[in-house]
């Protein structure tokens, strides 16, 4: 990993000290992550509760500028002002570069008819079907890590040639076991695991972002 991106986790866990049991996990995370978008791919992300909410953060996050201004690439600059000679130039300078990522925990309509006609707890799974690719990346969010609706989501990833990363409490459970890289921080209560979570998420982007935007 280069140097300048190791200064991100050195900081991270110079303010969350607890945090350093979880560094090499997190390294390995993140160079899952980083093998994904230079190669195409896209990050899928699904948890409960308030790891539904943090799915919805991450995704925020990575879909446009989070540190960085993150211009778009000269060539879509150009194509847009051709494309629309009067709006095309506010797009160019507005529009931000993107990771792709998709939280599945917004889609209430294909959510609730799933819900009703099938199975509640495959929703996630059936969305890894329709959206997941070989190569794409699924981060399954679960302070227990056996929240039953993000393993069935990790056993068809897996199925679909998707890597799979955790992001756990407690000893990791089943998804840790199941993931190809696990961060599994130190904290048995549910509140306190999510607590942890926030900043190991927020300095995998930050990461990500200085690594194909600066």
């Amino acid at each position: 990993m280069e140097k300048e991106l190791m200064t991100f986790v050195d900081e991270l866990i110079s303010r969350y000290p607890i945090l350093e049991k979880s560094k090499a996990d997190i390294c390995m995370a993140y160079s899952v992550l980083e093998d994904c978008y230079s190669h195409g791919g896209k990050l899928l992300v699904c948890g409960n509760g308030g790891s539904a909410a943090d799915s919805e953060h991450i995704v925020g996050e990575l879909m446009k500028g989070f540190r960085l201004p993150r211009r778009i690439a000269p060539a879509l600059a150009k194509a847009l002002r051709e494309a629309n000679p009067t709006w095309g130039g506010e797009l160019a300078d507005k529009l931000q570069g993107a990771l792709p990522a998709i939280a599945l925990t917004g889609h209430s309509a294909l959510s609730t008819a799933y819900l009703n006609d099938v199975d509640g707890l495959m929703c996630y799974a059936q969305q890894v079907v329709g959206y997941g690719n070989a190569g794409d990346v699924l981060l399954g969010i679960s302070t227990s890590g056996d929240a039953k609706n993000v393993l069935y989501a990790v056993i068809t990833a897996r199925a679909k040639g998707l890597k799979v990363i955790g992001l756990t409490g407690r000893d990791g459970g089943c998804l840790g076991r199941m993931a190809d890289a696990c961060i599994r921080v130190c904290a048995v209560e549910t509140y306190k695991a999510q607590e942890l979570h926030l900043p190991v998420y927020h300095c995998l982007c930050l990461m990500l972002e200085r690594h194909f935007f600066d």
